[in-house]
């Protein structure tokens, strides 16, 4: 009989191993995958014919195009909550799963994939595709544990998040919904005045980038549109020649803080990240500063931040992520100020990006389908525990 060493090896079907069947095809992509990892990690499998087609479960109604590459170029059978605005009810999301062997799940960051999820999903799942770029809803220590690979939608949404926090930084800097609502409530009784609704300039100004990843970099050329400096920071900063490639200076946190008139927060959400920014931190920035933030909303401490903004410590800030989402006036005295632009969560919600964010995720685990390291995993860890 045909070994799994030969079958992988030649690219060839192979047909039983221990009572097991298994449907994959190798391509001429995939042969830089290792033997052991294919079988842990392969495609399609299935303990009977029955079974033969791999399971997806999809937790929010998202593009159809997506769905029709999990079909067509996946194989695979899709599942889908209904749901477009509303996320699926945790107590239903565990009884999907518990009832429907699941090889795969595609997740919105509004879902939380634990410990527990992974338990009642089985063994069977293999790889959990986020619809974000974040994955802080997602267990990744235990899905690693569990050899289940994770995957995120990263680089299709830089340009539209960055574009986002750069409205922010406009609208309140210029009070623009301040304004807005004063015409629209009929209180706009003076036609003009040499010092009326005054604002701040943007153009010329210093701009703090905290977190130079992706869209933190993508800020750069539309600071620099607007003829701003640019200061960062980041964990590991970057070399001499990249710093002069962008036009960019770094600075320790405390100094950022200190210098820039806008500061535009893009790290993850971590236990490191978590409150970020303080009071100490709001004290530390100019009282003419504007805060914005289109990360995570936890990053602020929101408390701090009313106290900061109420009192003047600052003159404003920018937000597109919230401590609690979605959040109301009647628990978020933030809601009560002027000197705030708040958003509900719509850094990457244009018609393109949320598009490319259902094909990445959906092309994710189609490669897993076909037996190849899907482009975007973030535990690689767990390929190499499913070896062991």
């Amino acid at each position: 009989m045909q070994s799994i060493a030969q079958a992988v090896a030649s690219k060839r079907p192979f047909r039983t191993f221990n009572k097991t069947r298994f449907i994959c095809f190798l391509n001429q992509s995939s042969h830089h995958l290792r033997p052991d990892y294919f079988l842990s990690q392969s495609c399609a499998f299935t303990t009977t014919m029955s079974r033969s087609q791999p399971k997806i479960y999809v937790t929010r109604k998202i593009f159809d195009e997506a769905i029709e590459i999990l079909k067509s170029e996946g194989g695979a059978h899709v599942d889908v909550y209904p749901g477009e605005d509303d996320a699926i009810p945790r107590n239903l999301l565990k009884q999907k799963l518990a009832e429907g062997n699941y090889n795969a799940i595609i997740p919105m960051l509004t879902d939380k994939i634990d410990r527990e999820i992974l338990d009642i999903a089985g063994d069977q799942l293999k790889i959990v595709s986020n619809f974000a770029v974040g994955y802080n809803n997602i267990s990744v220590s235990d899905a690693t544990e569990k050899g289940v690979m994770v995957t995120n939608t990263p680089d299709v949404l830089n340009d539209s998040t960055a574009d986002c926090a750069f409205m922010l930084m406009m609208a309140v800097a210029r009070r623009l919904v301040e304004t807005d609502k004063i015409v629209r409530e009929g209180k706009w009784e003076k036609p003009w005045g040499p010092k009326m609704f005054l604002g701040s300039d943007i153009t010329g100004k210093t701009l703090g980038i905290l977190g130079m990843g992706r869209i933190g970099v993508e800020m750069v050329p539309r600071a620099k549109g607007f003829k701003m400096k640019v200061l960062y920071n980041k964990h590991n900063r970057y070399d001499t020649e990249k710093e002069e490639a962008l036009g960019v200076e770094y600075r320790d946190m405390d100094d950022l803080l200190r210098e820039s008139d806008f500061i535009s927060l893009h790290v993850p959400l971590t236990e490191e990240t978590t409150h970020l920014i303080g009071e100490r931190e709001l004290q530390l920035m100019k009282p003419t500063a504007f805060l914005i933030n289109t990360a995570r909303g936890p990053v602020i401490d929101e408390t701090a931040l009313y106290k900061a903004l109420s009192e003047n410590w600052i003159a404003g800030a920018g937000l597109d992520v919230h401590d609690v989402e979605p959040t109301i006036p009647q628990t978020n005295p933030l809601l009560s100020l002027d000197n705030i632009v708040v958003a509900p969560h719509i850094g990457s919600a244009t018609v393109d990006t949320r598009l490319a964010m259902a094909m990445r995720a959906a092309t994710n685990v189609v490669a897993f389908l076909k037996g190849k390291q899907p482009p975007d995993l973030v535990n690689p860890e767990a390929v190499a525990d499913s070896t062991k």
